[in-house]
């Protein structure tokens, strides 16, 4: 998770009180700032308002509704709000002018400050930042936008934030830098290859800005000669984002949350940058991801090449109001707007059990058509939108603006502010915010956690006077939310953790729950922050069809966040105005129903169960069935374990876990259930098959060395032939797998197997004494097996052990060469029979190995290369050294000692059929 680097780096403070929140608009034209010859001017580009409603900047995952969630494109969303897009200006006012900004040059390490707290050397900062002075207009923030290819220093964008993001009249704000340490991309092939980002965003946050800086690198430089490579960021509130890049299938039942994603493309040779703004975020936890493009599927040597890396280094700026006024329920205020701020922000706690939200203003000394020229807008969770819902006052000499079902332990915020075109004057006001709560008794408000908190410790326990008559009382409209349909008791769930991602949701007097017709039942599910985001939360509704008794009853589900919401008695919906969730439902023919939401977001979330009769559309309220369901809701790392073609991973990013599948056999998706490239069974079996029977071939070389008496040698071949067939009998991607031991233990014999086999080989072909050559067989024994526990996948594992025995090898040629002044070996049917079509077959393998292999033709390529190998140690072992009978006599003069003569010619395959009598070689 990103952690603030310094304490509050700017505080601006304004005489009046309370503190102005931006204006969504442009209240004039302001002056320019003196343009520098030695300064890159900062050009902002207008566009004019588009005349349809502009959508909003982000949606929670309660405000999506169930049938979009359950479409398979439906992340793709809000995909269109994070593409690049300029500035936006309203068109009744004067363009923005450009603004001259220097450029400035980091240094480090860090120089010192004034700061509370020292900032680390990590962080680049100017020495000296220069005054700009204050612009009191702000750009419209109400859709995300991605400024691309703009690099900026991080002082640099602050100062940028600081003179052209500004709050109107420099009300008191603060602002705070985090950033997250660079980390390496990777080519997306599940969500177990992304980088994940953790960040937070205080409450009260008016304005979250991400800079997005990606570099490369090569061999520890500059990766100027690396290709260019889009990265595609993903961000999320709340939870990790739910990505489908390429665009596979979801299991069923399977809700997907909408996410922002937007693909940066390189403008210079070496790094990129983006900025991504968003309005008024949700305060909490923000999540981001980020992926290369997929990658084409060659297996690459490790250290044949200085690979390219591509780094994503995130950092987030926020800045966030100080001191929103706290209005206390049922008691009215007197406020004033004056004329050079246009608007003012306010903010109310909402316990459990409230239903409604009204907020009630009143203009005071006003007359005529212009009496009260102000307007209302709310927004729970963080401040009001331009498109959030509001109301204008207008002539009247008050209004009213009403919220149903807000989320239970939040703040609302109500916005007060005047037209595009004020008055000129100050405006005095009375606001009164008036919360509507279910009478439920105390017992039930300690059910929810935190429901009998009814305001936060600051506020206290004062007892609330009575509503003033000049603000009325809320008229009870068409379109207002009545009581009893909302205030129903809610029941706890009993929470036991078994391990990570392991959580079970037990109900009393359950797991089986009984349904009477004239009420529904609601449960509170507790998800706790960070710890429960990482996994899937699934919910299994089953029906007990004895218990309804021939009637015809169906028993829908409502799960929602952090509010619960009822269903009716006729039509059968799971969202209401701003508020939606998901629905399920069970009858005698569809007697289970499941949902599963991958990266809940955390919070509660309530079910509310409703037993209706009849057949839809309209249903009607049931006279005499109970109905009995039973219910499952738990918490798992991933989707069915993602079943048998993948594997469930345990991830971690810093403090942060989260589960991810990942999907073999060409199974891909979330929880590796789409098999539009899934290998089939014959095909797993032929390639099982083919990597494990090709070990055969080390058969001919293990009887060559027998029959040559290198029994040594014959033994490391058999060694490699077992662990081999049975490592990748193993190691297969599919179903069909055969493990006899540890899979880590099958794939160090392998390898180590197969380097001794390269390494006996080289050292028998030196013909060195025997004392010599069984040193260096122990020596390479204990030198490679450490060198794989250090790195099994490293090229110098290979090279390394390879060209120090040709070393040897080279070595004892060349001695022998040199002593008998002609070549060794003599022969030149040696090398055109035996070891030049040995060392052609090695150097084949070899790049088959390292150039040709991919992860679409491994198993027959490698099969390949298992013969290719054992091939060649047929061709390159040497003939066995035959031992020649005609000793001389004085050799047997020497008591118990014995001489071993060896018939060079005879080795060499040089002795005619007629035998010759040559010299021998002795050695003793």
């Amino acid at each position: 998770m990103a952690q603030p680097l310094s304490r509050p780096l700017v505080l601006s403070r304004s005489p009046p009180w309370p503190p102005v929140p931006p204006s969504p608009r442009f209240p004039n034209r302001p002056q320019p700032l003196p343009r520098s010859p030695s300064r890159t001017p900062f050009q902002s580009l207008p566009l004019a308002w588009p005349p349809s409603r502009p959508r909003p900047s982000f949606y929670p995952l309660s405000q999506i509704s169930a049938q979009a969630l359950s479409q398979p494109h439906s992340q793709c969303l809000l995909k269109a709000l994070a593409q690049p897009r300029p500035f936006l200006q309203s068109p009744s006012q004067p363009l923005l002018p450009s603004h001259s900004l220097p450029l400035f040059k980091p240094q480090c390490p860090a120089q010192p400050n004034s700061l509370s707290q020292p900032l680390p050397s990590s962080l680049c900062l100017p020495k000296s930042l220069p005054l700009v002075p204050p612009i009191s207009h702000t750009l419209p923030l109400s859709q995300p936008r991605l400024k691309s290819g703009f690099q900026l220093p991080p002082a640099l964008l602050l100062l940028l934030l600081f003179s052209v993001l500004g709050p109107g009249a420099g009300g008191l704000f603060l602002t705070d830098y985090s950033t997250c340490s660079p980390r390496k991309l990777s080519p997306f092939r599940s969500f177990a290859s992304t980088e994940l980002f953790h960040f937070h965003v205080p409450e009260d946050t008016f304005l979250a800005v991400w800079n997005l800086i990606i570099f490369k690198e090569q061999g520890g430089t500059f990766g100027d000669h690396c290709p260019d490579q889009s990265v595609t960021v993903y961000f999320r509130s709340g939870a990790p984002p739910v990505i489908n890049p390429l665009h596979t299938h979801f299991p069923g039942d399977t809700a997907v949350p909408g996410v922002f994603s937007l693909t940066l493309s390189w403008t210079l040779p070496n790094r990129t940058s983006g900025i991504f703004n968003v309005s008024s975020p949700l305060p909490g936890d923000w999540f981001l991801a980020a992926h290369l493009p997929q990658a084409h599927g060659h297996i690459s040597v490790k250290g044949l090449q200085d690979e390219c890396q591509y780094l994503l280094q995130p950092q987030l700026i926020v800045r966030r109001l100080l001191d929103v006024a706290v209005l206390v329920p049922g008691r009215p205020s007197e406020q004033t707007l004056s004329p050079h701020n246009r608007s003012a922000l306010y903010k109310v706690f909402v316990p459990s059990f409230t239903y409604r939200v009204s907020a009630q203003l009143a203009c005071v000394g006003g007359r005529g058509v212009s009496a009260c020229p102000l307007s209302l807008r709310l927004r729970p969770k963080a401040p009001p939108l331009h498109n959030s819902s509001s109301v204008a006052c207008g002539g009247a000499s008050g209004c009213q603006l009403e919220l149903a079902l807000p989320p239970w332990g939040h703040w609302v915020y109500v916005r007060v502010e005047t037209s595009s075109r004020g008055p000129g004057r100050t405006i005095r006001f009375q606001l009164c915010v008036r919360l509507q709560e279910c009478p439920q008794p105390g017992l039930l408000r300690a059910l929810v956690p935190g429901a009998a908190m009814n305001m936060p410790q600051s506020l206290g326990n004062q007892p609330l006077p009575p509503e003033p008559p000049s603000l009325g009382t809320p008229a009870e409209g068409p379109g207002t939310t009545s009581p009893p349909e909302h205030c129903w008791p809610v029941r706890p769930t009993l929470r036991n953790e078994l391990d990570t991602f392991s959580v079970h949701f037990y109900i009393f007097f359950g797991p089986s729950v009984a349904l009477p017709p004239e009420r529904p039942a609601v449960f509170a599910m507790r998800l706790l922050p960070v710890l429960d985001s990482g996994g899937v939360l699934s919910l299994e509704l089953q029906l007990n069809a004895s218990s309804v008794r021939q009637e015809n009853v169906t028993v829908f589900g409502c799960l929602t966040h952090e509010v619960p919401l009822s269903l009716g008695d006729a039509a059968v919906t799971c969202s209401k105005e701003s508020l939606a969730g998901f629905l399920l439902s069970v009858s005698a023919t569809t007697r289970v129903a499941r949902l599963r939401i991958p990266f809940p977001q955390t919070g509660t979330w309530f079910l509310a169960l409703r037993s209706l009769c009849g057949v839809g559309p309209r249903f009607v309220r049931c006279r005499n069935a109970t109905a009995e369901v039973r219910m499952r809701t738990f918490l798992s790392p991933c989707v069915d374990d993602c079943g048998p073609y993948g594997q469930c991973k345990l991830l971690r990013t810093h403090n942060y876990l989260y589960a991810a599948c990942e999907c073999k056999a060409g199974w891909r998706g979330w929880g590796c259930t789409d098999s539009a490239d899934a290998l089939t069974y014959g095909f797993q079996l032929l390639s099982t098959l083919l990597l494990c029977l090709s070990n055969l071939m080390f058969l001919p070389p293990v009887v060559l060395a027998i029959r040559s008496r290198y029994v040594l040698e014959a033994a490391v071949y058999t060694f490699t032939m077992f662990f081999s067939t049975f490592y990748h009998a193993c190691d297969q991607p599919g179903i069909v797998v055969f493990c006899i031991m540890d899979y880590d233990v099958l794939q160090f014999c392998d390898f180590l197997g197969s380097l001794m086999s390269v390494w006996v080989t080289v050292i028998a072909m030196a013909r060195l004494q025997p004392v010599v050559k069984q040193v260096l067989y122990l020596l390479g024994a204990m030198l490679l097996s450490m060198a794989l526990q250090l790195d099994r996948h490293g090229l110098w594992n290979l090279l390394g052990p390879s060209l120090f025995a040709l070393g040897i090898l080279a070595t004892a040629w060349t001695v022998r060469s040199v002593r008998r002044r002609h070549c060794y070996p003599p022969t030149w049917r040696r090398w055109l029979f035996y070891l030049c079509p040995g060392s052609l077959i090695a150097g084949s393998a070899v790049l088959l190995y390292a150039f040709v292999e991919t992860r679409d033709n491994y198993f027959y390529i490698h099969s390949i290369w298992h013969m290719l190998i054992a091939g060649s140690v047929g061709f390159l072992l040497p003939p066995r050294a035959k031992t020649d009978h005609r000793v001389p006599s004085g050799a047997r003069a020497r008591g118990c000692g014995y001489q071993l003569c060896i018939n060079e010619q005879e080795e060499l395959g040089l002795v005619g059929p007629g035998g010759a009598t040559v010299s021998s070689i002795c050695a003793s």
